[in-house]
């Protein structure tokens, strides 16, 4: 092994160990979350989808695994809700008996594992995307992606989570000024060639995304009836429950998790470059 693998190969380490550590962190008190005035946006995923574009997608999976672990070890021993079943094998086969077990610990884990990975080839496809022949086509459509998801988040913050009039209206042409700045500042200071910039943000919004995406469906799938016990609901209002946190908590923290990343992963990148 070379001293440029050698290093290469601390330094993930060390990044990881770092990573790991901030996720506990995170997991056990309030700095896992960023309060939005009508929401808390779960950030514990942020070291998960870095870890993943730094230290590889074995890595990341790692972390990934913590992340559902310190998820785990919350909901059993410190529960806040009465949906904490979903994640803790312990709770649910005390709830709803051994099938239980199984259920959550897949929920728990599985969705928080690949956060941990797809971002990683996320971040690659991206990169080479806007690195090739068509490199400012690609970055064009990335822009335009990231654009339209800011629309949506924009519109759902107002619409969903303020209480005020015409809230849906304001919240669409909010969302459009919000989404044309960022496409024109995004055009006019990306180069086309700074991939590493947009891979950052898809990766943040695919790990985030990849977490909300999976996690809310399982709940549908295998709890319908207990969520909704659980919930105080009817089983057919657990659809629009499920749906709502994905449109409204799910694209927030996608938002959330690509400026993040992106900023954090600028700056790990010009340090692992030196």
């Amino acid at each position: 092994m070379s001293k440029t693998q050698s290093r290469t190969k601390s330094y993930e380490l060390v990044l990881t160990a770092l990573f790991t550590a901030i996720i506990i962190i995170m997991a056990f008190t309030p700095l896992g979350y960023i309060p939005l005035v009508v929401i808390n946006a779960t950030i514990i995923h942020i070291p998960v989808i870095l870890g993943a574009i730094f230290c590889g997608p074995k890595k990341g999976a790692f972390l990934g695994f913590v992340f559902g672990l310190t998820s785990f070890i919350k909901n059993t021993l410190m529960p806040t809700s009465l949906s904490a079943f979903v994640f803790s094998p312990v709770l649910a086969s005390s709830f709803v008996g051994r099938s239980g077990i199984i259920k959550s610990t897949i929920i728990c884990f599985v969705p928080r594992i690949l956060v941990g990975i797809i971002p990683y080839f996320v971040y690659k496809g991206i990169r080479k995307l806007v690195s090739g022949e068509r490199a400012k086509l690609g970055k064009v459509v990335c822009n335009l992606a990231i654009s339209v998801l800011l629309l949506v988040a924009v519109h759902v913050f107002f619409a969903e989570g303020i209480e005020i009039k015409n809230a849906d209206m304001i919240g669409w042409i909010a969302g459009a000024i919000v989404a044309v700045i960022f496409f024109v500042v995004a055009e006019v200071g990306i180069k086309a060639k700074e991939g590493a910039f947009l891979g950052y943000i898809y990766a943040g919004v695919t790990g985030a995304l990849t977490n909300t995406l999976l996690v809310m469906p399982m709940i549908y799938i295998f709890y319908k009836e207990d969520y909704a016990r659980a919930l105080g609901v009817g089983a057919n209002a657990v659809m629009g429950v499920i749906l709502g946190v994905i449109s409204f908590n799910g694209i927030i923290e996608a938002v959330v998790a690509a400026i993040l990343v992106a900023a954090i992963g600028m700056v790990l990148g010009k340090i692992s470059r030196r």
